[in-house]
Formats: structure tokens, C-alpha cells, sequence
């Protein structure tokens, strides 16, 4: 029996996919696994039962990584269950940063009482005037899987595609539409579009990448959307290109009180993946991530440990080890396991940065003695017989 814990509401098509040998708990401390959205988790204590965390999007800063990492713990996150969603709230941002739709629609807000209302649009929605999408230059600074989406309706919206992407994935390359001219520098982006769009995760490299050495090789007049993370843009420098007319609009998913004030401004209230399909999508992955994980020890789509898939666990014991990313550590695991006539007929191992894991399908099941001896392994953060 697995017990679950969910800090924040998670929809019900997920949840659902739980089978009997799950029991849902509102007692943290005391669950196997978490499903998270935008709770906070830096300040929880976790307690050790706790063996994944699934956040139920694709943004993980609300989870500390190195310290769930630490403690042996799996964090999952949903890649591309949202894309769609976030892909379609761009396109209404484009069209919101292109045409003054807004201030047509408080226009006419503030005219609703006047009966001559249907004669005096054909005089004041010249104030609101402006351009197509079709023909205008896109950049998409980063091809995943919500900037490959962007990328190909651009192309199907009739706009001139630049992609910028230096990790591309095999996965993504198949799925981008050929039109795209993929360049191999983000300042052919800056130096060529209309408007440009970022789709980057935030990392120590990429925060402030939209800053005021990067708004200087810009067209006049472009457009910015950051459908995002609030810190890849510079607010600053942002404002003060908004003030100058450098940047004609900044649409964000991220209001802040500074950003607020600014001039030509258009602030969504981080709508990007609320959407019904979204949380649906989400939680759907999420469990079933959870469920490989607890079930068979795979890891799909983890950010702190690597990604590994040995299918069913139909062996007589299948042995998951989490343990850092250090020389011979393979070695001593297998000599460990040869010393203690114990055979292993299967065993994966794969490391990500400053973690790995290993995964071993065995003959017999090792008695409690035999995993004691190898929890105490220097470098072993979590041992786990799956069956």
C-alpha cells in the first residue's frame, strides 16, 4: 500500500488513476509521495516515508531539487501537458500586442449608456487601429515543447519563423515544422523580428537574458512576450525601453508591482496552463510518473535525477539505488552484490550531474541485513526493493 499527499488541488482524471494499493492522506508526513502545483516546498519539512514529488506543471522552483536529491527523493515534473494551453495564450498575446483590442474594448465599456453607440465606432476605432500578424517576423527562443507549438502556428499564421534552440532535442526536431528557419544564435533573433517570444527555463544562465544589451540589438518597435519565467526579463531595462519606445509592447504571464507601471504594458494574471485540458493533462502525467516510479522504480521526466526505464518489475526482486555520481560506484555495488551470491541478470545505471541511479533486476530477494549494509555505502542516498 502507497499512500499520497496533495498540497495543492489536483484534478480529479489524475487522481482517479490511482488504484487500490493507493491511499490518499492528508498527513504529510506519513506519505510515500506528493503532488504539488505552486505550493511552496523550500520551507517544509520532509519527512523520510517520502520517496517523490510530482509537481503537476512544468515549473519546478517552488521544489528545492539539490535538497530532495539529497534525501533520495524523485521530483517529476509534467513537460509539454500544458503546452498547448500556454501555446494558445500566446497567439491571443500577439494579437493583443499587434491591435488595441483592449483599449477598443474599454472604449466601448465607457460608451455603453450612449444610443448613438453604432455611429460613433465608425469614428473612434480609428484610435485603435493596427497590424496583422501575417508577413511579420517571430522569434522563439526556445524549441520545447510549448516553443515548438509557437513556432509552427507562426508558420501557419503566415509569419516569418526564427527558432532558437542550441540544445535541441531529437523529439522536438521531428515535431517543428520545416519552415522554421532555425538560426544558431539568439542575436539573429534580436537583430531580425517583430516580435519575439522566450520560452526558456529559468537557470542561472538564462535569468535577465532579456536585458538592456540584449533589447539594444532589437528592432524598433518590437514586441516581447514572456509566457515564461519573470526573470529572464530585466525589469528595468524593460521599462526603460517601453519609456524610450525601443519596445512598442511587453506582454507578460507575470505582473508585478514594478512592471505594472509601466508603458505599454499588457499584464495576464499567470494564465498560461489554466485551462480545464491543462490541470487535466497535468495531473494525468503526474500520477502515472508516480505510479512507474513506486510501482516498477522507472524515472521518467525527473529534473534531479536521471531519466532511466527497465518496463515491468517482473523479476523475483528489483533493487532501486539512488546514490551520488561518483567513480566506482557501479563497481562496488555489483562486487557488493557478487559477494552476497546475489545474481543480477538486469541492471541499468545512469547518472545526472551530481546524482545517479541504479536500477537491478535480481534472482533472489536481499534479506534486510544485505540492504542495511548497502544504505551504508559511502555516496547511497536511498535503497528500495520494489518487489
Amino acid at each position: 500500500m502507497f499512500k499520497y499527499n496533495c498540497l495543492n488541488p489536483i484534478s480529479d482524471c489524475g487522481l482517479d488513476r490511482f488504484t487500490d494499493i493507493y491511499e490518499k492522506t492528508d498527513n504529510v508526513a506519513e506519505a510515500d509521495a506528493i503532488l504539488v502545483r505552486s505550493a511552496s516546498m523550500h520551507e517544509m519539512e520532509i519527512s523520510s516515508s517520502v520517496k517523490a514529488v510530482a509537481r503537476a506543471g512544468a515549473g519546478v522552483n517552488n521544489i528545492p531539487l539539490d535538497a530532495m536529491a539529497e534525501k533520495g527523493i524523485v521530483v517529476f515534473n509534467t513537460p509539454g501537458a500544458n503546452a498547448n494551453g500556454v501555446k494558445e495564450l500566446v497567439v491571443a498575446g500577439m494579437l493583443l500586442a499587434s491591435r488595441d483590442i483592449i483599449g477598443g474594448i474599454n472604449w466601448v465599456k465607457e460608451h455603453a449608456d450612449s444610443e448613438t453607440i453604432g455611429k460613433d465606432v465608425e469614428k473612434a476605432k480609428k484610435a485603435f487601429a493596427g497590424n496583422e500578424l501575417k508577413g511579420k517576423k517571430l522569434g522563439v527562443i526556445g524549441l520545447g515543447a510549448i516553443g515548438v507549438l509557437v513556432a509552427n502556428v507562426g508558420i501557419r499564421l503566415k509569419m516569418d519563423v526564427y527558432g532558437y534552440d542550441p540544445y535541441l532535442s531529437v523529439d522536438a526536431a521531428w515535431n517543428l515544422s520545416r519552415s522554421v528557419k532555425h538560426v544558431t544564435s539568439v542575436e539573429e533573433i534580436y537583430e531580425n523580428c517583430d516580435f519575439i517570444s522566450v520560452h526558456v527555463p529559468a537557470l542561472d544562465s538564462t535569468k535577465g537574458m532579456v536585458d538592456k544589451e540584449a533589447i539594444a540589438m532589437m528592432k524598433d518597435g518590437v514586441k516581447i512576450m514572456n509566457f515564461a519565467r519573470d526573470v529572464l526579463v530585466n525589469d528595468d531595462d524593460i521599462l526603460e525601453a517601453l519609456e524610450s519606445g525601443k519596445v512598442a509592447k511587453y506582454v507578460t504571464d507575470f505582473p508585478d508591482a514594478k512592471i505594472l507601471k509601466g508603458k505599454n504594458v499588457i499584464a495576464i494574471p499567470h494564465l498560461g496552463a489554466s485551462t480545464e485540458e491543462s490541470e487535466d493533462n497535468c495531473a494525468i502525467m503526474a500520477v502515472d510518473e508516480l505510479k512507474d516510479y513506486l510501482e516498477n522504480g522507472n524515472i521518467k521526466h525527473s529534473v534531479n535525477y536521471p531519466d532511466c526505464d527497465m518496463g515491468a518489475a517482473n523479476s523475483i526482486a528489483r533493487i532501486a539505488i539512488l546514490h551520488r555520481n561518483i567513480p566506482n560506484m557501479l563497481g562496488q555495488l555489483t562486487s557488493f552484490m557478487a559477494k552476497e551470491d546475489i545474481n543480477i541478470p538486469n541492471l541499468t545505471n545512469k547518472s545526472k550531474g551530481k546524482f545517479a541511479y541504479t536500477l537491478m533486476d535480481a534472482d533472489s530477494v536481499p534479506s534486510k541485513q544485505v540492504l542495511e549494509e548497502l544504505r551504508a555505502i559511502n555516496g547511497v542516498l536511498r535503497v528500495r526493493v520494489i518487489k
